[in-house]
C-alpha cells in the first residue's frame, strides 16, 4: 500500500511539473485581451490594486527577459538586495497602502457618530494597507504551477457614505470598518499547461468574479462588487474586506474563452438575525456586519448557506504581443461575460412576517420577518474598446456596460447598472493616466417598495424607495511608478432611493450630494 501510494504521489508531481505553469491572474490576464487599455490600477480592493502592480512588473520582466523581478514599481525598491533574493526562492512580499480624504458639499445626512450635528457636509478619512505573502511552488521545492498565498489587512479612518451619505454603497470601495484582520489565505494548482487551474481556501471573490475591467477605474464601491450582491448578500458576500472558506475552478479552452465556477460560504462573519435593515432596523452598532463576530477574520464560517457562483467569458479580436510586427489589423478588442449565483440560505422576506401579515404595516403583531430559502441573481458584462488612433498607440478609448437582475421579495436592490468611457493615454507623455466617466443606477425592489407602502399605512413617514442615480467622473495618475493619485468626483441623486432623513427632525428625504475626493496609492 505504501507502495502504491508514493506511486500515486510521484506520479500526480511529475504530471503536475509536465502540464502545468504558473497561474495568471484574472486581471493580468484581461489586460492582455484589452490590448492594454483597461487602468493602470484597478480599485476594486487593495487586492486588485496588488493584481494590477504585479501584472505592470510581469510584463516589464517579460521585456526585459530577465528572471529578476522588476522593483521599479515600489517604493523600497529591491529592499536592499532582500527582494531578488527572495524571488530566487519563490516568495514574494507586497505592501499596498491606499489612502482617501472625501468630502461632501451637498445634501447628506448629519451624524452624531463622528460628533458632527445638523449637517450631512464635512470632510472624512479612510486608509488601508495590505501586506501580502505570495510563495511560487515551482521555484521553493519543485511543484510547478503552485501558488499560496496570504495577506492580511489594517482598516482605519472613517467611512463618509455610512456617516454621511446613506447611499446604498459607499463613494469608495476601500471604505470598511475599522479593524486589522486575516484577509485571504489560499492555495492555487494550475494543471493541463496553464489551462485549468484550481484554487481551495479563505478567498475573496471579487477580484476574479463580476468584474468590468473599465469600470474598475472608478472609486465608488458600486463600479467594483456590484450594488446587487453588495446589498442583497449577507455582509456583502465573499468580498472586501471579508472573505469566506471557498473552491474556485477556471478553465481556459483557449485564448478566447474562459469559464469559472466557486462554492463559497455565503455569510463570511456567519451573522443572520440582524444583518438587514429589515430585520428591526438591522444591526445599529456595525451596520456592515464586518466586524460583528469576526473582527479578525479568522472565523472560517462554513455553518449559513453557501454561495455558488459561475461566469463564462468571450474574448474577442485577440491581440497579438507586439503590435508594431502584426502583419494585419486584430481589430478592436472586447471582453464579453455572462454569470450568476444561487445562494442556498435563508434570507427575511421584505412583504411579510412569519405569521404572514404585511410586515410593518398596521396589523404586523412581530415585526419579525418570514424566512425564504435561496437567492439569486444573473449578470452581463461587457468591455469594449471602441477607438484608437494607431495599432501601436497607448491611446484609446474603452465603453462599458455591466447590468443585474435578480428576484424582488428577499432584497433590496432587483435591478442595477452602470456604463462608461474610459479614454488611456489622455495626454502626450502620460501613457499610464486614465481619464474616465461613469454612472450607475440601481433601482429598489418591489419587496421594499411594498414594505414602505406598509410602513405608511400605519401614519409613519414613509417614502417609497425608487432609484438611484450616481455620476463619477475621474483621473488616474501615475505620479511615480510607485504612486499613483486619483481626484475624482461624485454626484448621488436620491440617495438609497429617496430614504427618509433621519438625522432631522422633520419629515423630508436625504438630500442629492456633490461628493469630492483625493485616492492615492503606494505600492512599498
Amino acid at each position: 500500500m505504501l507502495f502504491i501510494n508514493s506511486a500515486l504521489v510521484g506520479s500526480f508531481f511529475a504530471y503536475s511539473n509536465a502540464c502545468a505553469q504558473a497561474p495568471q491572474t484574472q486581471i493580468a490576464q484581461d489586460r492582455v485581451r484589452l490590448g492594454n487599455s483597461t487602468p493602470l490600477i484597478e480599485q476594486i480592493d487593495p487586492a486588485s490594486v496588488r493584481d494590477s502592480q504585479r501584472a505592470q512588473a510581469e510584463t516589464a520582466e517579460k521585456a526585459a527577459e530577465d528572471d529578476r523581478p522588476d522593483t521599479s514599481g515600489s517604493l523600497l525598491g529591491n529592499m536592499w538586495g532582500a527582494r531578488p533574493w527572495l524571488y530566487k526562492h519563490g516568495i514574494t512580499f507586497d505592501i499596498q497602502d491606499v489612502d482617501e480624504v472625501w468630502g461632501n458639499g451637498t445634501g447628506g445626512t448629519p451624524s452624531a457618530n463622528d460628533g458632527a450635528h445638523g449637517s450631512g457636509t464635512g470632510p472624512a478619512y479612510d486608509g488601508v494597507t495590505m501586506p501580502t505573502l505570495t510563495i511560487d511552488t515551482e521555484k521553493l521545492f519543485g511543484l510547478r504551477g503552485g501558488l499560496f498565498n496570504v495577506s492580511a489587512l489594517q482598516t482605519r479612518g472613517r467611512s463618509i457614505s455610512q456617516d454621511h451619505l446613506a447611499d446604498f454603497n459607499p463613494v469608495s470601495g476601500f471604505e470598511a470598518d475599522r479593524s486589522t484582520r486575516l484577509f485571504e489565505l489560499w492555495y492555487q494548482q494550475s494543471f493541463l499547461n496553464g489551462k485549468l487551474d484550481v484554487k481551495i481556501g479563505q478567498q475573496d471573490l471579487d477580484t476574479e468574479f463580476l468584474i468590468s475591467d473599465y469600470a474598475a477605474l472608478y472609486l465608488n464601491a458600486s463600479f467594483g462588487w456590484p450594488m446587487a450582491p453588495s446589498l442583497n448578500l449577507y455582509s456583502g458576500g465573499p468580498s472586501w474586506p471579508l472573505a469566506s472558506p471557498a473552491v474556485r475552478v477556471r478553465y481556459r479552452p483557449s485564448q478566447a474563452f474562459t469559464f469559472m465556477f466557486a462554492a463559497a460560504d455565503d455569510n463570511p462573519p456567519g451573522n443572520r438575525d440582524n444583518s438587514f435593515a429589515i430585520q428591526n432596523g438591522g444591526n445599529g452598532a456595525d451596520p456592515t456586519n464586518q466586524v460583528t463576530n469576526d473582527g479578525s477574520g479568522t472565523q472560517f464560517n462554513m455553518g449559513t448557506g453557501a454561495l455558488l457562483i459561475t461566469e463564462l467569458q468571450y474574448a474577442l479580436n485577440q491581440q497579438p504581443d507586439d503590435m508594431s510586427s502584426a502583419g494585419k489589423d486584430p481589430g478592436l478588442p472586447g471582453v464579453y461575460k455572462l454569470g450568476g449565483y444561487y445562494d442556498t440560505g435563508r434570507f427575511p422576506d421584505y412583504r411579510y412576517n412569519n405569521m404572514g401579515q404585511a410586515l410593518g404595516g398596521p396589523d404586523d403583531s412581530t415585526g419579525i420577518p418570514r424566512w425564504d430559502r435561496g437567492d439569486w441573481m444573473v449578470y452581463g458584462i461587457i468591455d469594449q474598446m471602441i477607438w484608437r488612433p494607431s495599432l501601436t498607440s497607448t491611446r484609446s478609448l474603452g465603453l462599458f456596460v455591466r447590468a443585474t437582475g435578480n428576484g424582488g421579495d428577499r432584497n433590496l436592490i432587483s435591478f442595477a447598472m452602470d456604463a462608461g468611457f474610459n479614454l488611456k493615454a489622455p495626454f502626450r507623455g502620460r501613457d499610464n493616466d486614465t481619464l474616465g466617466l461613469g454612472w450607475g443606477i440601481g433601482r429598489v425592489s418591489s419587496g421594499e417598495r411594498q414594505f414602505d407602502r406598509n410602513v405608511a399605512r400605519t401614519g409613519t413617514y414613509s417614502p417609497v424607495q425608487g432609484n438611484e442615480n450616481h455620476l463619477e467622473l475621474t483621473y488616474q495618475a501615475q505620479v511615480t511608478p510607485w504612486l499613483v493619485m486619483q481626484p475624482d468626483f461624485q454626484y448621488i441623486w436620491h440617495p438609497s432611493g429617496g430614504v427618509p432623513d433621519y438625522g432631522v427632525s422633520c419629515n423630508r428625504r436625504v438630500g442629492n450630494e456633490a461628493v469630492f475626493g483625493l485616492h492615492s496609492s503606494i505600492t512599498f
